[in-house]
């Protein structure tokens, strides 16, 4: 009781630097006691105290940025920024142009073959008719190159060489007098009537029929009384249609020698002389005939600059 009572605002050693413990010990009310982490068996902790669990702080993971909206992928972006604005090559120019060109050509090509084909419509009979007339004109050319080599053959092989000659040198003028218009003809063929009550029959429609019926075969033609050969002409319309300048009205009849059935077919094929001639709101009528006189004759004409180049 004699000793100095000790300040304890005023630490004297190292014993006395802990702070003040409030709690039931102290008598009072304070703060409570701070709790020491617990110790392990080297600390030396006490052992009647409760264990406490530290508390792990855990990291924070940074949250992903939020695209503004209405923004685009960066993927999107990448994309569109390789496209555009587009990086085209010289040689990637050249084969564009090639591809144009290559499909315009045949683009074309095919729009003529397959939209101006007179036979795209044309009936079943219609182009078995045609397939038979080709194969008549072939069998024509096929007989006339047999002529000619049995006429080889018999001028190589005759005992008599310059009669023969002579006999087929007549013949040959006798057919040459026939397609000049020299001398007259008759033979089976056909009569071809075109009648124009509106005057609307042209001279290349005329034309077209002459020119078809020779690739049919035709050997002898004249037309209302003219003799038409290699050189003949058609010019005019209607009331004024001339023939090497002969003046000829309608009815316009064609007297033809040759096969009858070739020639017939020749005109009404699909598009033919007698479609584009009822078009024009004209009358094309074909008859057959055994007999077909062509005597209209036509004067022997001498070239002036051309001569025969045989010795």
């Amino acid at each position: 009781m004699s000793e100095n009572p000790q300040n304890p605002q005023e630490p004297q050693g190292p014993q006395d630097a802990q702070e003040p413990v409030s709690g039931p010990e102290a008598g009072g009310v304070g703060k409570p006691a701070e709790v020491e982490p617990p110790q392990g068996p080297a600390g030396g902790g006490t052992g009647g105290q409760d264990a406490q669990v530290p508390v792990v702080p855990v990291p924070e993971v940074p949250a992903a940025p939020v695209a503004p909206a209405g923004a685009e992928p960066s993927g999107r972006r990448r994309l569109a920024s390789a496209l555009w604005p587009p990086r085209v090559t010289r040689a990637q120019l050249v084969v564009a142009l090639l591809l144009f060109v290559l499909g315009l050509g045949l683009a074309i090509q095919v729009s003529s073959t397959s939209d101006n084909s007179a036979l795209r419509g044309a009936r079943q009979e219609d182009l078995v008719r045609i397939l038979d007339e080709l194969d008549d004109r072939t069998q024509r050319l096929e007989d006339e190159k047999a002529r000619l080599e049995k006429q080889r053959t018999e001028l190589e092989s005759s005992s008599d060489q310059a009669e023969e000659a002579r006999k087929q040198t007549q013949e040959k003028e006798q057919q040459l007098g026939i397609l000049a218009g020299t001398v007259a003809a008759e033979g089976p063929g056909i009569t071809l009537t075109v009648g124009d009550p509106t005057g609307a029959v042209e001279s290349d429609m005329l034309l077209d029929a002459i020119q078809e019926l020779r690739a049919a075969g035709a050997e002898a033609i004249q037309v209302n009384g003219v003799r038409v050969v290699a050189d003949s002409y058609f010019t005019g319309i209607g009331d004024d249609m001339r023939i090497d300048g002969t003046k000829v009205a309608a009815p316009y009849v064609f007297e033809v020698i040759g096969k009858p059935e070739d020639l017939e077919p020749a005109l009404n094929i699909p598009g033919g002389v007698v479609q584009t001639l009822e078009k024009e709101q004209a009358t094309a009528t074909v008859e057959r005939s055994a007999k077909i006189v062509v005597d209209a004759l036509r004067p022997a004409k001498r070239p002036d600059y051309a001569q025969s180049s045989s010795q």
